[in-house]
């Protein structure tokens, strides 16, 4: 630890300077003997240790964002319909916004909805009153994003704009249609020739792009850790890099192409050390291709995996937390998440929530203020180091898969290895979910059964309508000619390309950390009545009220009540007879003793006993430690603790309890 300068806090001078062996002899007093690494020390998902103290760093000439001032506030549009899609466009812009993100239908962003446009009218239609060359424009990744891409270009020009005063982020993403569809329309090669053909003809336009979009949110949905995912969309960016220099792009040329899309997720130093990494991962990158390093187009989404559908006001502080981060880390544009968006299409209400997440970081925290404001914290350097550190053996792992004309981001898919490796990655998470190692607010701790719904908007998923006339082949399209075509009114089928023999990999799955516990939630809520725990409850309630809280929790994370009251104690003596007579009342199949482990040793096998002579199926909240033999003779079918595996409880605890419900 190092004390501060004696010149700007001159009174330190009447202390002794701290020294961390004086802190560790501290530490030591107050565990008493207990391991210090277990106590202490964390791991994150890739194993990097977090220390409970960091000496102060000297922070090194780290890369910046490219522009100085504000990061720019995102909103998504993505509604079916032009002219609500219109209608919340104004709205976000009006209300602060300075940057759109068009999601056209089938984008996996959309969920299910997005922009339909079925030629540049409609297009025009859903962007009305916005003023295209005075804000920025990005297009969510989609499996038809070059069609997309040439519409977007094709409404500059029908509008006369020029397409040089426009800032147009044109997200073409081969690799995360790769992985959302599971499979290319054509060779990697030809794939390849395809975006160099799309970007030369944009650029002839005068766009200045991005054009390519190396996007971690596929890999982010799938369960990544955060190296993995750094490792993934570094790989893919590289796939482009070489992709584009394979058809005559220089590499200088290629690389002011790419533009990346990172998770800002709620563990707020990982987010922050994780956007400081992907900056200095791009720079090792650049300087390998022997170019001078120049600043990565960096946006931010909050996690889509750590939305809930239920208590889904908790999503607030999730996005405020995650906006924080990658405000902090450097990110040049951020788009929050509506707090509903888990459960459809969010309204007006929760859309201006999330802007003004980010309006307030602004304007009133004045977080934009100082540029990389973790430099020289020793936690966030050891962090970002570590994780650079393990991003880059990522990245080396998925770049010696490379052969046979696939770059290592594509062999590696189609091969199926990097799913394997994301399916280990994500069964560890799950298991620390279901275990309630890593508890989700509102979800698998602190449920409230009795919330109230929150709305979103009553729109049907969008269904794209097929081609209505055969399709050309690629190599029979000219980018320039088809934006042309669509400026002057042609559907945007004329823009589709037959599919080619092409490549074929294992979709990744999209999934919330929260679904396990929302399906026991969806199970319960579906029954004729609300499923029901007996909380048995042994001895006075200063026993008791630490277990049956705990019971609680628990049972109504799945969606089962369970109420409990002032016990059946009788001058400190649990009346057995009572509590059976209240159990039978109580309608419930499942009982749960619930008391201090004097009054399982007291009166645990009596209750269980007098419980199942009545009907009970008897469990038992906490450790039976040398009591199990005697409480499971007694009745005592299972055991619910601290660390237990919630979703298997839960579970087995709804079987049970509908049983006897109809």
């Amino acid at each position: 630890m190092n004390s501060a300068p004696a010149s700007d806090l001159p009174f330190m001078d009447a202390f002794p300077a701290p020294s961390r062996e004086i802190w560790r002899a501290a530490v030591d007093k107050v565990l008493k003997g207990a391991d210090f690494e277990k106590k202490l020390v964390g791991r994150t998902a890739d194993g990097i240790r977090i220390e409970p103290l960091y000496d102060r760093a000297s922070p090194a000439l780290r890369p910046l964002r490219g522009e100085t001032g504000r990061w720019h506030v995102a909103a998504r549009i993505d509604h079916p319909e032009p002219a609500e899609a219109q209608r919340l466009a104004l709205a976000e812009l009006e209300g602060g916004a300075d940057s759109l993100t068009l999601a056209f239908a089938g984008a996996p962003t959309a969920r299910g909805y997005g922009l339909v446009a079925d030629d540049v009218a409609a297009l025009d239609a859903s962007l009305d009153g916005v003023m295209l060359d005075l804000i920025r424009l990005r297009l969510d990744p989609a499996p038809q994003g070059r069609v997309n891409a040439l519409m977007l270009a094709a409404l500059v020009e029908r509008r006369t704009i020029a397409p040089d005063a426009t800032a147009i982020d044109f997200g073409l993403d081969p690799v995360g249609q790769f992985v959302s569809t599971g499979g290319l329309p054509a060779s990697w090669p030809e794939i390849g020739r395809r975006l160099a053909q799309t970007i030369r003809s944009l650029k002839a336009r005068g766009f200045a792009g991005p054009f390519i979009t190396a996007d971690a949110r596929p890999w982010h949905e799938a369960g990544a850790s955060e190296a993995q995912e750094l490792g993934a969309m570094m790989a893919t960016a590289i796939a482009y890099l070489r992709a584009l220099e394979a058809e005559g792009f220089s590499v200088e040329e290629a690389r002011d192409a790419i533009s990346f899309v990172l998770v800002a997720d709620t563990d707020e130093f990982l987010t922050i050390a994780k956007f400081r990494a992907a900056r200095l991962l791009w720079t090792r990158v650049q300087e390998a291709c022997g170019l001078t390093p120049k600043a990565m187009v960096l946006h931010a989404e909050t996690a889509w995996r750590s939305l809930t559908r239920r208590d889904p006001w908790v999503n607030l502080l999730r996005g405020t937390i995650a906006t924080f981060a990658a405000g902090v880390g450097g990110a040049d544009s951020v788009a929050v998440q509506p707090f509903t968006a888990a459960l459809g299409l969010p309204d007006v209400f929760a859309r201006r929530i999330a802007r003004n997440t980010q309006l307030v970081l602004l304007e009133e925290a004045n977080l934009w203020r100082v540029a990389d404001p973790a430099a020289g914290a020793g936690g966030f350097e050891a962090l970002t180091q570590a994780l650079c550190e393990q991003a880059w053996t990522e990245l080396q792992g998925l770049e010696r898969q490379a052969g046979n004309g696939l770059p290592g981001i594509v062999a590696a898919l189609a091969g199926g290895t990097l799913q394997a490796d994301l399916a280990k990655q994500r069964d560890v998470r799950a298991k620390a979910i279901a275990t309630r190692r890593e508890p989700i607010t509102g979800t698998s701790e602190f449920p409230n059964l009795r919330e109230a719904p929150v709305s979103v908007l009553d729109v049907a998923p969008a269904v794209r309508a097929k081609p209505k006339f055969p399709l050309a082949k690629a190599s029979e399209q000219d980018q320039g000619d088809l934006i042309d075509q669509l400026a002057k009114g042609a559907a945007r089928d004329v823009a589709l390309s037959a599919p080619e023999d092409g490549l074929r990999t294992q979709t990744l799955p999209s999934q919330r950390l929260a679904e396990p516990f929302e399906a026991l939630r969806d199970r319960a809520d579906a029954a004729a009545e609300r499923p029901v725990v007996f909380l048995a409850t042994l001895g006075p309630i200063a026993d008791f009220a630490a277990r049956a809280g705990f019971a609680r929790n628990l049972f109504e994370a799945g969606g089962l009540s369970a109420p409990s009251g002032e016990g059946f104690a009788k001058d400190g003596v649990t009346d057995i007879a009572a509590l059976a007579a209240a159990f039978t009342a109580s309608g419930a199949r499942l009982a749960c003793l619930c008391g201090c482990d004097a009054a399982y040793a007291a009166e645990g096998a009596a209750a269980a006993q007098a419980l199942t002579a009545v009907g009970a199926t008897v469990w038992l909240a906490g450790r039976p430690g040398e009591l199990e033999a005697e409480l499971n003779k007694a009745g005592v079918r299972g055991f619910v603790f601290a660390g237990c595996d919630a979703v298997a409880v839960l579970t087995a605890a709804l079987a049970t309890a509908l049983s006897t419900l109809p």
